[in-house]
Order: C-alpha cells, then structure tokens, then sequence
C-alpha cells in the first residue's frame, strides 16, 4: 500500500520539510563547485556570509541569520581567518565580537566557486524554469525577512 504526501496543519511546517529536502539536494548537487577549495560546508557558509554581506558581520550574527551555533559558526571563523581567507577587526559597538571582513583572496575564493557553481547551474537549466527560481526565490526571502523581523520584536 503506498503512503499518501502528509499534508501539515500549517504551510510554514510543509515549507520547513521541503526546505530541508531541497537544501540536501542542492548541497550535493553543488558539492563539486567547492571541491577544489578545501572549504567544508560550515567554512562554505562563513565564507558566503562575509562576504555577500552588506556589512562586516560578527559570528553571533551569521549563526543567527544561519540558525547555526555560535560555536560552530566560530570554528568555522577561526579556520578561514587561519586561511587568510576573512579577517577579524575590531568592532566598535562591542569589544569582544570583532567584525568579520573577507581577505582579497576570500574573495577570490568565494568567486571561483560562484563560477563552478554556475557551471553546476547552467546544465541543470534544461530542467528548471527560470522564471520559478527567481519567484521562488524572492518568494523565500521574503518570508524569511518576515520571520527574522518577528523574531527580533520578540
């Protein structure tokens, strides 16, 4: 007898779960773009946030954001700045949580795997709708700006 989809009592709680499903598959999907880079993925997901962000983040702030510990999101800080791939500055809004800045060669690095991981993109394109990854997308964003807005009224 085959078992039925299960159909949650709340849409954020089916979202969670195919979240986490598609996070699975992409991340092994892209494992390749990162290959070459020695990062693992906690290193990956450091790296990203410094340098995509708009302003230097602290490591509380990207676990935070990641839903992450801080701990790990420390590991994984302490191991790119060993690197020489981010950078640790003094943060003058709190003394004992330096802003995190990402080197020219993090860049560099980041970058690179950005370009392998667009490889990885391009040839999944046949099976993909554009235009519903970028809804989907912005779609996501949007809910989860919604969810780190609600959690910071707390």
């Amino acid at each position: 007898m085959e078992a039925e989809a299960f159909d949650s009592r709340h849409p954020l709680v089916g979202l969670v779960d195919e979240t986490i499903r598609l996070n699975s598959r992409l991340r092994s999907v892209f494992a390749a773009a990162r290959q070459d880079s020695a990062l693992n993925d906690s290193e990956q997901m450091v790296l990203n946030a410094v340098v995509e962000a708009e302003r230097a983040p602290t490591v509380a702030q990207i676990g935070r954001s990641m839903g992450e510990a801080r701990q790990l999101v420390q590991r994984a800080a302490n191991s790119l700045r060993d690197a020489g791939l981010i950078e640790m500055a003094d943060n003058p809004d709190h003394k004992r949580a330096p802003l995190l800045h990402p080197t020219p060669r993090g860049i560099d690095v980041k970058r690179a795997i950005d370009q392998r991981a667009d490889t990885i993109a391009e040839d999944l394109i046949p099976a993909l709708d554009l235009d519903d990854v970028r809804g989907t997308t912005e779609a996501l964003r949007a809910i989860r700006r919604q969810l780190e807005a609600r959690l910071r009224a707390r």
